[in-house]
């Protein structure tokens, strides 16, 4: 319960932003690993995407509440820049390195990287679920 009250103080959309993720996750799992050969593969793929995306959506929470607060509106922009990149190149590494270690599926991993984006268009309707608000 705790962690839960950080990442709510931190943001109150994001609850429902890492929800949504692990839920596409889920339902990704289930769909696909029936129709592939690698099952082992196909699974971990994903989750390495599935991890790096809830990474994503904590870090730029952190980032634009870090970036409001601390830095003003004159370096907000340079600095959430800054740190995009930085979480761009985090994710470049993640794909080599699961793909030159055969850690995953490298296009599993993409597409848990896309419940990021999946998350963020359901956010609504789970936000809505959680805090039971109309």
């Amino acid at each position: 319960m705790m962690i839960k009250n950080r990442i709510k103080r931190l943001n109150r959309a994001l609850p429902a932003l890492l929800l949504g993720i692990i839920l596409y996750g889920v339902v990704v799992q289930l769909a696909g690993v029936w129709f592939v050969k690698e099952k082992l593969l196909y699974s971990t793929g994903l989750w390495i995407g599935i991890v790096l995306a809830l990474g994503m959506a904590i870090h730029m929470a952190i980032v634009i509440e870090d970036a409001v607060t601390l830095y003003g509106e004159g370096g907000a922009k340079s600095k959430a820049i800054m740190w995009s990149l930085l979480r761009y190149i985090v994710v470049v590494v993640a794909f080599f390195v699961t793909a030159k270690f055969c850690l995953g599926n490298i296009l599993m991993t993409f597409v848990g990287i896309m419940g990021l984006k999946a998350a963020a268009y359901l956010q609504p309707f789970i936000h809505r679920a959680i805090y039971h608000e109309d």
